[in-house]
């Protein structure tokens, strides 16, 4: 028994050696592809330069330039390094336009090859070698090691049905019938002015196509503890969105819900060329996207407003584009809008989707002007092309066209 049993001791103990190597290496290069591949479908904006910068943002995944990216073999090993015994490899991202071509599920239109403009979905393929010990012993393990390979697909998920860590600025679809656009026009510019009362009417800015009115969407948070004032609450979502919150109806907007104008944001009477005071301090936040360093005397109405922009990151492309193919910035001009049926000052607004739109800079500089009459600005309808931080695409809110977030298809 003991002759028959050692050999067979010896094999389970060769299975359980090398079988968990082989299963770890793989379960790191799985998550090193992951990574890789979220990072990369993040970037992927609708931009002719999305590739490229979805080629840094992948490449940082597993960079060891400060000993914290992406390894193998008990995180010992580089991914991407050759030349030593076990050796491991990156190969060529792919990108596809839709996720049925990036994951083999249906005809593709791309082949795998999608430009920047038209990229959403990534396909990212890892190799590299596992080390064997017993299995060394056989004639098909000689080298000591055996190759294991991965493959991660990300990319944007369904439109969403609740977004979060968007504006709270509203405007009403030019046409509400039409489900892809709103009525609005790709690469058009507009005149965004704060929805006011009686006339004169504001005037349409240069370069622009015409006026939308705005109105701010009620996300006041009477629990925050952190800059808990209203004011600052407000410049904080112009400066970077609706902050996290563990409370989805404070923090996150949803398709179908009934909207509230923000507290003393009503409007005001178009003769006097003013704006309340919670969208001045919105328009505050926003002209941080720009420049944070030197904000008008207007935007001194926010409390502690020194220590809030402290940490801010502008956007990297301050140009003013005719078209939005040629944005190369971080994504902090692109501002995700709740558009409803109509602006109603009284409540009761309907969300039908959400729609994006780049802030230019006013009068060909590179400023945005947060003091300007009327809260006006321009800004160009670029429809849904960047993905959201955040959100939740279940709850049959019937949309088939809106931002999505990215996610993991394999």
């Amino acid at each position: 028994m003991l002759v028959i049993l050692v050999p067979v001791l010896l094999v389970m103990m060769g299975f359980a050696i090398d079988l968990g190597q082989m299963y770890l290496v793989r379960a790191e290069l799985k998550q090193a592809a992951n990574a890789m591949a979220l990072a990369s479908a993040q970037r992927l904006n609708g931009t002719d330069g999305a590739l490229e910068s979805a080629a840094t943002a992948r490449a940082a995944a597993i960079s060891n330039a400060a000993s914290i990216g992406n390894k193998f073999n008990f995180g010992s090993l580089v991914i991407g390094d050759s030349g030593g015994f076990l050796n491991s490899a990156v190969q060529e991202p792919e990108y596809f336009d839709s996720a049925s071509a990036a994951t083999g599920e249906g005809e593709s239109t791309t082949g795998g090859a999608a430009a920047g403009g038209t990229a959403k979905f990534v396909r990212v393929s890892l190799t590299a070698d596992a080390p064997l010990t017993f299995f060394s012993l056989l004639s098909l393990g000689q080298e000591r090691k055996t190759p294991i390979s991965v493959t991660s697909i990300a990319g944007q998920s369904a439109p969403l049905c609740e977004a979060c860590a968007i504006e709270n600025m509203t405007v009403a679809a030019l046409d509400p019938a039409d489900l892809v656009d709103f009525g609005f026009t790709r690469n058009t510019r507009y005149t965004f002015s704060h929805n006011c009362q009686g006339f004169p009417l504001p005037q349409v800015l240069g370069g622009t196509s015409g006026r939308i009115d705005y109105l701010m969407l009620d996300r006041q948070d009477a629990s925050a503890t952190v800059f808990p004032d209203a004011t600052q609450q407000i410049f904080r979502i112009g400066q970077a969105g609706l902050p996290g919150n563990r409370s989805a109806a404070a923090g996150c907007i949803r398709i179908g819900g009934s909207e509230t104008v923000w507290e003393n944001a009503q409007p005001l009477q178009c003769v006097f060329n003013q704006i309340p005071g919670p969208v001045q301090a919105f328009l505050c936040g926003l002209a941080t996207r720009f420049d944070g360093t030197s904000l008008p005397a207007q935007c001194q109405i926010v409390g502690d407003l020194d220590t809030i922009v402290s940490t801010n990151i502008p956007d990297t492309d301050l140009t003013d584009l005719d078209d939005y193919a040629a944005y190369t910035g971080n994504g902090r001009r692109v501002i995700t809008i709740p558009i409803v049926e109509a602006l109603l000052p009284g409540g009761g607004m309907s969300v039908l989707g959400f729609r994006q739109f780049l802030v230019q800079p006013l009068g060909g500089q590179t400023q945005f002007n947060p003091a300007e009459t009327s809260g006006r600005f321009i800004a160009s309808y670029i429809g849904n092309v960047m993905p959201l931080k955040q959100g939740r695409f279940d709850g049959n809110c019937g949309i088939t066209t809106g931002p999505g977030k990215v996610v993991l298809f394999r």
